[in-house]
């Protein structure tokens, strides 16, 4: 689990490996992560956009952009949270993520970018 902070807007990851969902011999391997976004800012917000960037051990990169995230759009009033879960897929058995949320405080409809931190997808095994 990792965290990190914007103006107010707080941005836990967690993932997971889907062991049963993915086919080393494939070169497929699918990974789980769930967002939690609190919002401990005096403002409402509302996450517009999503922008991530996909890495993996093989040196393969793509970039993943689009309005909201798993088809909504979230309205956060102070202190509330908001929590998801989506999948990445990577060709090898290791990657990393990270990206941001393009917010818009409702009262006068003024955007700023929200990071979201960095983390690992790995298997298991692999941090050993």
């Amino acid at each position: 689990m990792v965290t990190q902070v914007t103006k107010g807007i707080k941005i836990i990851v967690t993932p997971c490996y889907l062991k049963d969902q993915s086919q080393p011999e494939n070169h497929h391997f699918l990974f789980k992560y769930r967002i939690t976004i609190e919002n401990n800012s005096e403002h409402t917000v509302q996450l517009m956009r999503r922008h991530w960037h996909i890495f993996d051990s093989s040196g393969e990169y793509r970039e993943v952009e689009g309005e909201g995230v798993v088809g909504q759009q979230p309205v956060l009033m102070h202190g509330d949270v908001y929590e998801y879960e989506s999948v990445c897929n990577l060709v090898t058995e290791m990657g990393k993520m990270h990206g941001t949320y393009l917010m818009e405080r409702k009262l006068d409809g003024s955007r700023f970018v929200a990071q979201i931190p960095e983390f690992e997808l790995a298997v298991p095994h692999k941090l050993n």
